[in-house]
């Protein structure tokens, strides 16, 4: 017994010790954990979720301190008693969460050691059994060293774990566990390998069969029975292979923008999984590296599980110069545990992750061939008005007022703007937007990607596009184009609506009409090689494709004449 004892003890106080300090290196994650336990389907403990963090670092140091007290025999009846208790309670825990399926890692060895319900439950079962060993050969557990070494080593142990503690707080993990740590590819972590087991289900299938019940069971096939179907009960019997990175998207305005941003070099990514709850100190030095960063010719851009009116908001109550795109919540916390966070990305890989308070670590080398020196306060003044451009606008797109009313409320208009008159609103907007953007023409020239960088080199655009002085400014536009200030394909696009305005045939094709029930494409110009030049000007869709783009699947493009749309 005695030895039986003595095995139990290490293992117990080992395991312990372990499992704490791989939970204090990431106690922001371990508090998400108990967030899922205190959710309402689980224990509805609610008003628990606001101390969640305070009670993981608390957990997580106990847990280290009754490993190290049991290996010393410190306060034998104590440590005993407080041992069983924690693992009564997580013992249950694990089962109930096992049993009901509610949280599918228990995060017992935080991201270290991922383990199944049943698989800590289990875990607990082992550790339960133990600890019951220990307290029925309690006598045999002998104290170590002197009564003031063992209490000198507990305090020591409670001073390291607080400043652990204090220090990933203030930083990050020390090791990081996580599919998104330093060197990892992205775009690798979200790809299933060649050969990946795939997942197995079975089918139940009910059908009646000269009015009897009869149930057969396959592995997915359609059975071969002559009778009525009646239902069909699927099971999944063996799991497949799971990226260990899913759930990741960068989004804005319904576009995906993951792959165009995986595949980019230099970029730079401020990562806010919440702005209700983001730690607003956190911009001021976010600013001044991503101020820098767009200087030394990087792309930033923000990542935010938050609405993107809110977003827009911080942007300008911070003056950020970037745009924020929507990313699950769950995964922007598991990429960092910083609200805000900085990640560096090239081609998906991450070369650098700080928390907000090391931003000034960031390191900035200048890029090669980049356009450094951007007018900051132009670009930011460009990208508020590139939203006023579509503040209106997103709101006619609605069909019918309730949602028309739903869309003014999540962009915090009042009624009388989200219910008034959409059109003369916008015109008031598109008029003041106008004004800015002639005095930067006529002063500054075309405000391209040297001055205000990618994409808010296209807001003038899309306000002249906008207005009624597309003549009086398509030469600056042209020149812009050639100059690789903006895309070739919006010159082409303008270039075609003053063409229409004017009655002429068009270049490209950009342009279609509806009038009454008849659809078409605008006349184009040498319509047989229009594909070319559609091609050149970086189009990627045939006139064919395009015009069923617009006009639906069942349209056929036909070229016309001016003779034929003016008899």
């Amino acid at each position: 017994m005695k030895y039986i004892v003595g095995l139990a003890r290490l293992i117990v106080g080992v395991l312990f010790i372990i499992s704490g300090l791989i939970k204090l290196n990431d106690p922001v994650g371990f508090s998400f954990k108990l967030q899922d336990y205190f959710a309402p389907e689980v224990l509805d403990l609610g008003f628990l979720v606001p101390y969640s963090l305070l009670i993981a670092i608390v957990l997580v140091i106990v847990e280290v301190l009754l490993g190290v007290a049991l290996l010393l025999g410190y306060f034998k009846k104590l440590t005993l008693w407080a041992l069983l208790l924690m693992i009564v309670f997580f013992t249950f825990l694990t089962f109930y969460s096992a049993y009901f399926n509610k949280v599918t890692d228990c995060g017992c060895f935080g991201d270290a050691l991922p383990l199944t319900p049943w698989e800590s439950f289990s875990k607990d079962i082992v550790l339960l059994v133990l600890i019951l060993i220990l307290f029925i050969g309690r006598r045999y557990i002998r104290p170590l060293l002197t009564t003031g070494i063992r209490s000198l080593i507990v305090f020591i142990t409670l001073l390291v774990c607080i400043g652990i503690a204090y220090y990933v707080l203030h930083h990050l993990p020390i090791i990081d566990f996580r599919p998104y740590k330093i060197g990892a590819n992205i775009q690798e972590g979200m790809s299933v390998p060649e050969g990946a087991p795939q997942p197995i289900f079975e089918y139940k299938w009910r059908f009646l069969v000269n009015g009897e019940e009869k149930i057969i069971t396959t592995n997915g096939d359609y059975p071969q029975v002559d009778g009525e179907f009646v239902d069909v009960d699927t099971k999944m019997i063996q799991e497949g292979y799971t990226p260990p990175i899913h759930d990741f998207m960068m989004e804005r305005d319904g576009e995906d923008y993951t792959s165009e941003f995986l595949n980019e070099d230099n970029l730079i990514v401020i990562v806010a999984y919440s702005l209700g709850n983001t730690e607003k100190d956190g911009y001021l030095p976010v600013k001044k590296i991503t101020d820098e960063a767009l200087k030394k010719g990087y792309k930033v851009i923000g990542l935010s599980a938050s609405s993107q009116q809110t977003t827009e908001e911080l942007a300008e109550e911070y003056k950020l110069n970037f745009k924020f795109y929507f990313c699950d919540e769950t995964t922007l916390k598991t990429i960092v545990r910083s609200n805000p966070g900085i990640l560096e990305l090239d081609k998906g890989t991450i070369q650098q992750k700080l928390h907000w308070r090391d931003a000034d670590k960031l390191k900035l080398p200048v890029v090669e061939n980049a356009q450094p020196k951007l007018d900051l306060s132009m670009k930011r003044h460009l990208d508020s008005i590139g939203v006023l451009d579509q503040k209106y606008r997103k709101l006619m797109n609605e069909d019918s007022p309730e949602a028309r009313a739903k869309l003014g409320k999540e962009m915090g208009l009042s009624e009388a703007e989200y219910s008034g008159d959409l059109w003369k609103m916008q015109v008031v907007l598109d008029s003041a937007n106008m004004n800015y953007i002639e005095k930067i023409f006529n002063s500054q020239g075309y405000p391209g990607k040297s001055m205000v960088g990618e994409p808010t080199n296209t807001v003038a655009w899309y306000v002249l596009q906008h207005s009624d002085k597309i003549d009086q400014y398509l030469p600056l536009i042209k020149k812009a184009g050639e100059a690789g200030e903006i895309p070739m394909n919006l010159v082409a696009m303008m270039e075609d609506r003053q063409l229409m305005h004017e009655g002429k045939p068009q270049v490209y094709g950009t342009q279609g009409r509806m009038d009454e029930d008849k659809k078409y494409i605008w006349p184009i110009e040498n319509p047989e090689s229009v594909n070319e030049r559609r091609k050149k000007a970086g189009f990627d869709t045939t006139i064919e494709e395009y015009a069923k783009q617009l006009f639906g699947q069942d349209f056929e493009y036909q070229p016309l004449t001016m003779d034929q749309i003016n008899p």
